[in-house]
């Protein structure tokens, strides 16, 4: 009993060594695979007025996303739900202040809904 008390013991000061989740409210994430806790600000579609051109999705961080695709958690999300969102790309090679292309993946916590978007319609570089 006390040899397993003191691996917990162990266990526990090892992870209190570890840094903590990159997990923080309402910031933008900057480095590839670092999350933060927002809500959803706005839904709207790619093209205004023009329901079928594609998702798009504001969050209170100020992070945009849109598709060309209707992307159906999207859909069923609402303004005021809180997500989970994650940096997943940052292009490279980008000419000098065109920071477009980078990728974020959401959760919805209210509906479990899962979904990734580009910050503009196109890459840096592109149109």
């Amino acid at each position: 009993m006390k040899r397993l008390a003191a691996v917990a013991l162990g266990f526990a000061a090892l992870l209190a060594t570890l840094p903590a989740p990159a997990l923080a409210s309402g910031k933008v994430p900057t480095k590839v695979g670092q999350c933060v806790e927002t809500t959803i600000k706005e839904k709207f579609s790619r093209l205004e007025g023009v329901p079928d051109s594609g998702s798009g999705v504001e969050y209170a961080n100020g992070v945009i996303g849109v598709s060309y695709d209707i992307i159906k958690p999207i859909t069923k999300a609402r303004v005021g739900d809180k997500v989970t969102l994650c940096l997943t790309f940052i292009p490279g090679d980008c000419p000098p202040g065109d920071d477009r292309g980078k990728t974020y993946s959401a959760v919805d916590h209210r509906t479990n809904g899962k979904w990734e978007l580009p910050d503009a319609e196109h890459m840096c570089g592109g149109a």
